[in-house]
């Protein structure tokens, strides 16, 4: 006997917002997974982080537009691009607020943030620019209970990789030892020859990158445009708050299973789907201040 509905609702329309909602719980993690990064590490709070999304995007569209250069070049490309931006702005402008307040590094980083949409809204307009995905990766596979287009599936694949791969570098290696050791007592680490300054850039420009590669991978999904960032930036800190600040196993775990969750609010009670994220965060902090998967102060 074939099921036609899962607790009231066609089968097809179910598995699909559960798609959906792995789709949005992919970016919420890789780009969650760089800002818990970039916190833990730098206790730094980024909130240019969404424009590195939107830089990321808009360096596939240009590579692709002015250069010839398609999707599998672009993956490549635009996180080294943004990452060597991100590296650049943590030297020259970030570094001199380390050891003061966390508001002035809020402040720094929107106003970069704002900066860098201003002058995308200037140069692009406000109108969403399309972006053809690789061919072979078009098409999708009927699974029988639902449709599964190939590059959604690519998507998820390639964000959990990453988001893996993150958590292995940070909590199992040697590198990612010193860079925990360097934010506990940086002039330590110093004094054994590690090169701190150095590992704290290459660890912002990591988080950008990663932030870059999350925007190629919604430019065939979504349209690119210079608030693609910001209109996704704040549904990412708290999905960073509810899993932990600074916790990467945290932002990892907190960004799927909200995306997931979110796509089946939408199937049973839609007008909530906008704000039940906030409303988990708001109880979390109310039960556990520092997130699920943080350390009390």
């Amino acid at each position: 006997m074939t099921v036609t509905t899962i607790l009231g609702i066609p089968t097809m329309a179910f598995f699909g917002q559960l798609l959906l909602g792995l789709i949005n719980g992919s970016f919420y993690a890789l780009l969650s997974l760089g800002l818990a990064l970039i916190f833990g590490l730098l206790n730094i709070i980024n909130f240019c982080h969404g424009a590195f999304y939107m830089l990321g995007a808009f360096a596939a569209w240009l590579l692709l537009t002015y250069c010839g250069l398609g999707y599998w070049w672009a993956l490549g490309l635009a996180p080294i691009f943004v990452g060597l931006f991100g590296m650049a702005f943590e030297r020259l402008l970030l570094s001199r607020l380390y050891g003061l307040d966390h508001l002035y590094g809020l402040l720094l980083t929107f106003a970069v943030a704002l900066t860098l949409e201003g002058i995308a809204h200037q140069l692009f307009g406000i109108t969403g620019l399309p972006y053809a995905g690789p061919k072979e990766l078009a098409g999708g596979w009927n699974l029988g209970f639902m449709f599964l287009p190939i590059y959604r599936a690519w998507v998820v694949l390639v964000s959990v990789l990453l988001c893996l791969g993150t958590w292995l570098l940070i909590e199992k290696t040697s590198l990612g030892a010193k860079l925990r050791a360097a934010t506990e007592n940086p002039s330590l680490v110093q004094a054994f020859g590690v090169d701190v300054p150095l590992l704290l850039t290459v660890t912002f420009g990591f988080g950008a990158a990663l932030a870059a590669i999350a925007g190629v991978l919604a430019a065939p999904i979504y349209t690119v445009n210079p608030l693609m960032g910001s209109n996704l930036i704040i549904i990412v800190f708290a999905v960073v708050v509810i899993g932990g600040l600074g916790s990467i196993g945290g932002a990892i775990v907190a960004g799927y299973g909200l995306g997931l969750l979110e796509g089946l609010t939408k199937v049973f009670y839609p007008e909530a789907s906008n704000t039940v994220i906030f409303v988990i965060m708001a109880v979390v902090l109310l039960i556990r201040p520092a997130g699920l998967f943080g350390k009390e102060a």
